[in-house]
C-alpha cells in the first residue's frame, strides 16, 4: 500500500519528467481561473463604481419627479404627462410629514456665463440653501446661497472649481460680479473640487437661488424635488407622504413620480450582480476546455506510460491505488494551473486598479475561491476517465506494450 508521500512524489515526478505537457495543461487551467477572477473583478467595479456614484448624491435621498411613471399601452414604458407642475410651494408643503429633514427644490439649465472676456456655456443649478446638506456639496471658500424666501431671489452664486479657474484663473472670485444670461449674479461661495458624480462634473456648475433660476429660464416649474428623510427608515414613510401631500394639493390627482435611493441602488446591484455572475460563467467554460484537455493529455499519457502501470500492477499494487496515482496527477495539475491562474489573475485586476483611478477593479473572495475550486473540480472530474482506464489495464498485457 503507498503512502500519501508517495502518492505526491510519484505525481510530481511525472509531472517534471514530461515538462512540455505539463506546462501546456498549467497554462490552459491558468488562463481559465485568470478569465474568470478578471472578469468577475471588472464586473464587481462596475457595481462599486455605480453604487459610489449614488452615495455621492446624498443620504437617505428621495426624489419627486413632475409626472406620473406608468405604461401607455406600447414598449417601452411611457412618462404620463404631467396635469401640473411641481412648484416651490409644493416642495415646501412636503415639510408637513416628521418624516422628511430637509427639502430642496431643483430647477435645472444650461446658459452661458461669463466674467470679463471670458464665456462659457455651463449647467446652471437654482435651489436652495438645504441643497448643500441634502447633496453633502463640500465649500472650498466663501458660503452657500442663503436666501430665507425661496420666492424671492438674490442675485448671488456659487460656482464650481473647474468654472472658477476657467473664468478667473488665479485671480479672486469671490465678491467678484460675473453674467449669467442677460442677468448679473455676485460669486459669494467656490466649490471644492469633487469630481464627478453620475457623469456630471461637479466643479462644472454654478448655483443660483431656485426663484432667480425660474426667473433666468422664464419658468415657473420645477425640475425635480430631493428630499432627504431623517433616517434609512423614514424613507417609505417619507414616499407615502410626498404622494398624499402633493395629491392633496393637485386636486387628488397623483401625477408624481417618486423614487428612492436605496430602490435605484437595489436595481442597479441586482442588475450588476447577474452581470458578474453572467460573465464569470461565460469565463468558466474556458475551465471545461481546459479539463478536456486535462483528460486527452492524461489519455495519451497513459498510452505512453503503459509498462509503468504494468510493473506497478504485477508488484501488488490494486486497481484502486492505481486510479488515486492518476487521479492525484490530475487534481495537483488542476490546484497549480488554478493558483498560477489566480495569481496572474489578481496581478491584472492590480494593474487595471491602477490604470483606472476612479473605477475600483478587486475580484470579489468569491469569485477567487469559486475559480480555484472548479478548477480543482474540472481535473478530477476530467482525469476519472484516464485514471480508470488506467486502473483496469492487464497488468500482462501491460508489460508486453500491448493494449
Amino acid at each position: 500500500m503507498m503512502r500519501l508521500a508517495d502518492v505526491f512524489r510519484y505525481s510530481l515526478q511525472s509531472m517534471f519528467g514530461h515538462r512540455g505537457r505539463t506546462l501546456l495543461m498549467l497554462l490552459a487551467m491558468a488562463i481559465g481561473v485568470g478569465a474568470v477572477v478578471v472578469l468577475t473583478a471588472l464586473g464587481e467595479g462596475a457595481r462599486r463604481y455605480v453604487q459610489d456614484q449614488f452615495t455621492t448624491l446624498g443620504s437617505h435621498l428621495v426624489i419627486v419627479l413632475p409626472g406620473r411613471s406608468e405604461t401607455a399601452g406600447a414598449a417601452p414604458p411611457l412618462l404620463g404627462e404631467t396635469p401640473r407642475d411641481l412648484t416651490i410651494d409644493d416642495a415646501l408643503a412636503l415639510y408637513q410629514s416628521h418624516a422628511v429633514n430637509r427639502v430642496a427644490p431643483v430647477v435645472l439649465g444650461s446658459a452661458p456665463v461669463s466674467w470679463q472676456a471670458r464665456e462659457r456655456e455651463v449647467l446652471v443649478l437654482g435651489t436652495t440653501a438645504e441643497m448643500e446638506q441634502v447633496r453633502q456639496l463640500k465649500l472650498a471658500r466663501g458660503k452657500f446661497i442663503n436666501s430665507p424666501d425661496p420666492h424671492r431671489g438674490a442675485a448671488v452664486c456659487v460656482i464650481g472649481y473647474t468654472l472658477r479657474k476657467e473664468l478667473f484663473g488665479n485671480q479672486q472670485a469671490l465678491g467678484q460680479w460675473l453674467r449669467i444670461g442677460e442677468r448679473r449674479f455676485r460669486v459669494v461661495g467656490e466649490l471644492a473640487q469633487q469630481g464627478q458624480s453620475l457623469g456630471a462634473d461637479i466643479g462644472d456648475i454654478i448655483i443660483i437661488p431656485v426663484a432667480s433660476a425660474q426667473a433666468l429660464f422664464n419658468t415657473e416649474s420645477l425640475f425635480r424635488i430631493l428630499i432627504q428623510a431623517k433616517g434609512r427608515d423614514s424613507i417609505p414613510k417619507v414616499q407615502q407622504a410626498v404622494e398624499r401631500i402633493i395629491s392633496e394639493r393637485h386636486d387628488g390627482e397623483n401625477d408624481v413620480t417618486v423614487i428612492t435611493q436605496d430602490a435605484i441602488l437595489a436595481t442597479f446591484d441586482r442588475i450588476f450582480t447577474a452581470l458578474t455572475l453572467a460573465v464569470g460563467g461565460i469565463a468558466a467554460i474556458s475551465l471545461a476546455v481546459a479539463g478536456i484537455l486535462i483528460m486527452n493529455v492524461m489519455l495519451v499519457a497513459i498510452s505512453q506510460r503503459t509498462s509503468e502501470i504494468g510493473l506497478l500492477k504485477a508488484l501488488g499494487a490494486p486497481d484502486m491505488e492505481i486510479m488515486w496515482l492518476f487521479l492525484a496527477e490530475a487534481g495537483l495539475l488542476s490546484l497549480c494551473g488554478g493558483i498560477t491562474g489566480l495569481l496572474l489573475g489578481m496581478g491584472s485586476s492590480f494593474l487595471l486598479d491602477q490604470a483606472f483611478a476612479n473605477f475600483t477593479v478587486m475580484a470579489p473572495l468569491w469569485a477567487s475561491i469559486g475559480g480555484l475550486s472548479v478548477a480543482l473540480l474540472t481535473g478530477l472530474v476530467f482525469g476519472y476517465l484516464p485514471a480508470r482506464r488506467a486502473a483496469r489495464l492487464n497488468p500482462v498485457e501491460a508489460l508486453t506494450r500491448r493494449r
